[in-house]
């Protein structure tokens, strides 16, 4: 007899202790002594259609994270599982096959652009790539159809770069990764650098094109607020380590670990009053080197709660309820968000 049970959805990606360390030379030869321990056993699953906002300080791996699970950067340990298929340390020739389904939107829009081109070329390029069937008029209405998705006027096609504001910009870059329409977009840090008011149309616009096409996002910034509006997940990094991983709503209303709670805390309230009897974490120090992190937990030397077992346990990732985890040894004995 079979079971009318719904199946669990299974993930599109699945990152396995993921590690990227990066060698430093030094010494006689420019022998390798010592590395940079960027990305440092992540592991997390990433639903179709789901968003996974990736949130910590600068330099703590958030980007390096993204680039890594798209195979821009070679793992030094771990797996990146997609759609089934172990594609860690895959050559270019095989990884090519991926590509088409998994892309990215970078940081700086003007940077990202080649100012040598228009943006027509630009989008169509990963048309050219993956689609040498079209013909140049099936390209450019591709091109054109995309435009107007992103909010950009199609006869505009024929401008450079320089022509278009930063949000323009970062649309165009949105464009060109959405073109192949992929299964999976790395969104690395995309509304940094805008204004704060056209960062609330960028993040309106990947919710939308989220909704008609279906694609996962990783999204990776620092502002606690943006990951708020984006994601349907969250996860914390430090010192390339998961802090905590929880559902948004969870996160934010029952933060457990203390890295988090600071986090949090440091969100800006919109009403003045709120904002100014708001009780802050601040923590003292500054991120350790990814060099020579700390022994036990890594977030130790700046917080607050650290005991002499902080220094020796390093913590795992342990289960609060079925959609939150955090790796903290102390957590249950915090009175904030228990």
């Amino acid at each position: 007899m079979q079971s009318n049970a719904a199946q669990p959805e299974q993930p599109i990606l699945s990152v396995k202790d993921l590690k990227v360390h990066f060698a430093l030379g030094g010494g006689f030869f420019n022998r390798t002594v010592r590395h940079v321990k960027a990305v440092d056993g992540v592991s997390f699953d990433l639903k179709p259609g789901e968003t996974l906002g990736i949130v910590g300080e600068s330099g703590c791996g958030k980007s390096t994270l993204g680039r890594a699970v798209l195979q821009l950067i070679s793992p030094s340990d771990g797996q990146v599982v997609w759609l089934g298929n172990d594609i860690t340390g895959l050559p270019s020739k095989d990884m090519r096959a991926h590509r088409q389904n998994m892309q990215i939107i970078f940081q700086d829009p003007l940077a990202s652009l080649n100012p040598r081109r228009t943006i027509g070329d630009i989008i169509a390029e990963p048309l050219l790539t993956f689609h040498p069937e079209l013909n140049k008029a099936q390209r450019k209405k591709k091109v054109q159809q995309m435009m107007e998705k992103v909010g950009l006027l199609p006869q505009m096609i024929n401008r450079y770069p320089h022509e278009f504001s930063g949000g323009q910009c970062q649309r165009i870059g949105i464009a060109r990764a959405m073109i192949l329409q992929p299964k999976l977009i790395v969104c690395d840090e995309p509304v940094s650098a805008l204004d704060v008011s056209i960062q609330a149309q960028i993040i309106n616009l990947l919710t939308e094109l989220q909704k008609e096409f279906g694609m996962s996002l990783l999204f990776i910034s620092h502002d606690l607020s943006v990951v708020r509006h984006v994601s349907h997940r969250v996860m914390v990094l430090y010192l390339g380590k998961i802090m905590e991983l929880a559902d948004k709503e969870e996160i934010y209303r029952s933060p457990k670990h203390p890295y988090t709670q600071a986090l949090i805390s440091a969100v800006p309230i919109p009403d003045p009053d709120l904002e100014k009897h708001k009780n802050s974490i601040v923590l003292k120090g500054d991120l350790p080197s990814p060099i020579n992190p700390p022994s036990g937990c890594v977030f130790r030397t700046r917080c607050p709660y650290a005991e002499e077992q902080c220094r020796e346990t390093v913590p795992v990732l342990e289960g609060v309820t079925a959609s939150h985890q955090v790796a903290c040894v102390k957590w249950t004995e915090l009175g904030r968000g228990s």
